[in-house]
């Protein structure tokens, strides 16, 4: 006698109600890399601090320059903590939180029995990449948010001192660096996608998370080679930096908009692969 062919649904099972986020989120929070990456980001503004403290005046330098103007306020050593950090520290936040999630997984023999539980294979992807992402933009969030206040209690609250000349109410200057974080954050969305697809077509985390780090690193490489032209505009790289343009009297917006299509272009794509892929991926781990 053949088996029924229908698929039997427990009582109360509902397929939204798998893997919720608190859950999700609670995981992550308990990790030890989670805490490793909020102490690191903590610690930096304290570290700049004491190395201008020791360093003493500011450089001798014809041109002014971000670092000119660092302790002049607040506002300004908080500027000044995301131009050291966005580079390269606030990628790997982001690759690690989003390379990690998936493979972590099967890293660990889990996945299969995630699965099994039953949480479907869309539902299990969108839970872990939105916690990764919540907590990709905490990252974000928390240094300039600490550099404020250490540079805050280090040399006043006061006006955003411009490079170029001029000066930003400090009030408003708020209002920039939130900007600015949240630029950054839409800048990172391509690294993002870039370590989440590469999670779910591998079981090792060090290989998602190191592909796509290194990748973000030739992305930089190839920006710098001037021989390309015109062609550096469809990197992402091209545009981490972008957000400078915020540092003007007048808001000037043509660089941080192109620069987000570029980011959120490509992230788009590569979300869609993971998805893809995972969807009739063989689990078997």
């Amino acid at each position: 006698m053949n088996a029924p062919t229908d698929t039997v649904v427990a009582p109360g099972y509902s397929p939204r109600r798998t893997l919720p986020l608190r859950v999700e989120a609670a995981r992550q929070l308990r990790r030890r890399r989670t805490q490793v990456v909020a102490g690191v980001l903590i610690a930096l503004p304290f570290v700049v601090a004491i190395a201008f403290a020791i360093g003493g005046g500011r450089a001798d330098r014809s041109a002014p320059s971000i670092m000119d103007v660092a302790t002049v306020s607040g506002p300004n050593f908080a500027i000044t903590c995301l131009f050291l950090s966005a580079g390269f520290l606030l990628v790997l936040p982001v690759a690690l939180f989003c390379g990690d999630t998936v493979a972590s997984e099967a890293g660990w023999s889990s996945l299969r029995y995630l699965l099994a539980a039953p949480v479907p294979r869309s539902r299990l992807l969108a839970s872990k990449l939105t916690v990764a992402l919540l907590f990709s933009a905490a990252a974000m969030v928390l240094l300039p948010l600490v550099a404020l206040g250490v540079g805050t209690a280090a040399y006043g609250w006061g006006p955003l001192q411009l490079p170029t000349g001029g000066s930003i109410a400090a009030g408003e200057s708020v209002g920039r660096i939130a900007l600015i974080t949240g630029y950054v954050f839409v800048s990172q969305l391509v690294t993002a996608a870039l370590a989440f697809w590469l999670s779910t077509v591998t079981d090792a985390p060090l290989g998602a998370v190191g592909g796509a780090i290194g990748l973000t690193i030739v992305g930089n490489i190839l920006d710098a080679i001037t021989a390309l032209g015109d062609w550096r505009e469809f990197l992402p790289a091209h545009w981490a930096f972008a957000w400078l343009d915020a540092l003007q009297p007048q808001l000037e917006w043509t660089g941080m908009l192109k620069g987000a299509s570029v980011s959120v272009s490509f992230a788009l794509v590569l979300f869609a692969l993971a998805f893809r892929g995972f969807r009739t991926k063989d689990i078997v781990s």
